[in-house]
């Protein structure tokens, strides 16, 4: 039996009654403890958004022509940009989307990197090169050494068009320098100025150009680069007059 006394502490204690909530306070209060997680679900779903876009291409300009230079030292981004503003006014829209776009894709081997990180750049320049080969992408090839990307890749058509075989390793069949090419050394590429390894350089963008070999993919198999018939006809046209051929 409770006490008296506690009878009269209490007399007057009555139970809270429960706080009701307006909608406008139920959702401030929602928003009040999940806020973060709200933001980085928004941040996520961005991330996923543009990965997909880029996957898919979308507002992207897509290239008509791709170019692949492999060699030691990276090109300087006006020299490259020079080149796909020239090259694209020789070619066509082959997608339909009004514009000509020319893409150079750049495999350095990194060897000439000094800050250790040569060996690592090598490494991804080799992987994501293989990969344009299996996907068919770059159709052109801008080489420093054409001998030693053939015998690593064989992958190049001979300058007549045919295929070589296996043990060809007749690589001089396959390229024509730059300098032999009236169409290529004719092309107003202007100058450069940028910065490459640390150093500011400068200089002619047609003597950048002027020690590379032109190739073109050769394809064994049904798979081809986009637009080959296009590309045939580009090809064309910069060897055009060619000593070599």
């Amino acid at each position: 039996m409770a006490s008296e006394y506690l009878k009269w502490k209490y007399r007057d204690v009555k139970p809270d009654k429960p706080i009701v909530l307006t909608p406008q306070e139920k959702r401030r209060n929602w928003w009040r403890y999940h806020w973060w997680h709200v933001l980085m679900a928004v941040i996520l779903l961005i991330a996923a958004g543009n990965l997909l876009m880029h996957v898919l291409g979308i507002g992207q300009d897509q290239p008509d022509y791709q170019i692949a230079y492999v060699g030691s030292t990276p090109l300087p981004q006006d020299s490259v940009k020079a080149l796909e503003t020239a090259l694209a006014e020789l070619g066509q829209d082959c997608n339909g989307d009004g514009r000509v776009v020319v893409q150079v894709n750049s495999y350095t081997d990194g060897d000439a990197v000094q800050d250790g990180s040569g060996a690592a750049n090598s490494y991804a320049a080799s992987v994501t090169l293989m990969a344009d080969l299996t996907d068919c992408d770059s159709y052109f090839f801008l080489l420093e050494d054409p001998e030693q990307f053939q015998r690593n890749y064989q992958v190049l058509r001979r300058l007549d068009g045919t295929l070589p075989k296996d043990t060809d390793t007749d690589y001089e069949s396959c390229c024509v320098a730059w300098t032999d090419c009236p169409t290529l050394t004719a092309l107003p590429l202007g100058e450069y100025s940028d910065t490459i390894l640390g150093r500011e350089v400068e200089g002619s963008n047609q003597k950048i150009f002027s020690g590379l070999y032109l190739a073109r993919r050769g394809f064994w198999t049904e798979e081809t680069t986009d637009y080959p018939e296009e590309s045939d006809a580009l090809w064309d046209a910069l060897t055009k007059g060619a000593v070599s051929l």
